[in-house]
């Protein structure tokens, strides 16, 4: 009989410590649910946090892509145009300079609004630092000058004052220059040297090497050296004049004689910097092209 008890007894102590368990294994499973909601939101917000961040950096690389487009379009005489039903506009040669600033704002850059025409005649820019654009007219603005790295430079096999090189102006292919140097700049000197070089001279033999542009140079009748574009300058940067936006001839021809025209007024200032016509050639961004000690010189 006590037997019996006994085990009656065990029984429902095992039921209850299973109810028990059920019900602590259930409140487990419910504490386990809610973190698990607690995760997935957090997940949730975390993703949110990260596409928002992408999305604000790919904002920023569209911005700066929009920046360099109207630069290189502004600095090669390209009129900006709206969306349809804004004011036509273009921008101002002074207000390139700012789209080289961090965290400028397209939207932000001063508009000027094209100028009407009445009778088939246009007003005149109300700019008076920009010179009026003529097909004919000829100056600093039709001259392709970019910045070039030599990469490779030996003599000319015929000429004892001549050097021929290889100069990388970001292009496909390198190009052949040839420069009566020899005499004034050691070869040491030259190699893999940064250079302003005018690119869209016609082609021409030198002495059986045909030469397709020109490393410019402040230039007096002692001394010649080579001129040294800024800081961060590369193969491939476009040099600009103000007031003189960049319409550059695909190639100069020789019978307008336009780089002979604009050669009086290239000279070096009291800074030694380049200039024409007193206005700095510059790299926007970056700075002037400079001689490094001749001042009141030519640059040719």
């Amino acid at each position: 009989m006590s037997i019996r008890i006994f085990v009656r007894k065990m029984s429902k102590n095992v039921a209850i410590k299973l109810v028990n368990n059920a019900d602590k294994a259930e409140k487990r499973l419910s504490e386990l649910k809610s973190k698990l909601e607690q995760v997935k939101k957090y997940k949730v917000e975390e993703g949110i946090k990260e596409l928002i961040q992408e999305n604000e950096f790919l904002k920023k690389k569209v911005q700066e892509a929009k920046i360099e487009l109207m630069k290189l379009e502004t600095l090669n005489g390209k009129k900006q145009y709206p969306l349809p039903g804004k004011t036509v506009v273009t921008i101002s040669n002074a207000d390139v300079s700012k789209l080289e600033q961090p965290n400028v704002d397209v939207d932000q850059i001063p508009a000027v609004k094209t100028e009407k025409k009445e009778k088939g005649v246009a007003k005149k820019p109300k700019d008076k630092a920009a010179v009026p654009v003529t097909n004919d007219l000829i100056d600093v603005r039709k001259l392709d000058l970019r910045i070039g790295k030599i990469v490779d430079i030996d003599k000319h096999p015929d000429a004892d004052t001549l050097y021929v090189e290889k100069i990388d102006c970001g292009e496909d292919n390198p190009r052949t220059v040839v420069s009566g140097l020899v005499n004034h700049v050691p070869i040491d000197e030259m190699k893999d040297r940064i250079v302003m070089v005018l690119c869209n001279l016609k082609p021409v033999k030198m002495r059986g090497v045909t030469s397709e542009a020109m490393v410019m140079c402040a230039s007096s009748p002692d001394k010649v050296e080579v001129l040294i574009p800024p800081n961060g300058a590369i193969p491939g940067d476009l040099v600009t004049c103000e007031g003189y936006p960049r319409e550059p001839e695909p190639q100069l021809n020789p019978k307008k004689k336009i780089f002979e025209t604009c050669a009086p007024d290239l000279k070096t200032n009291d800074d030694c910097v380049a200039c024409y016509k007193g206005s700095a050639l510059v790299i926007l961004g970056k700075g002037p092209v400079k001689a490094p000690t001749l001042k009141g010189v030519n640059v040719k």
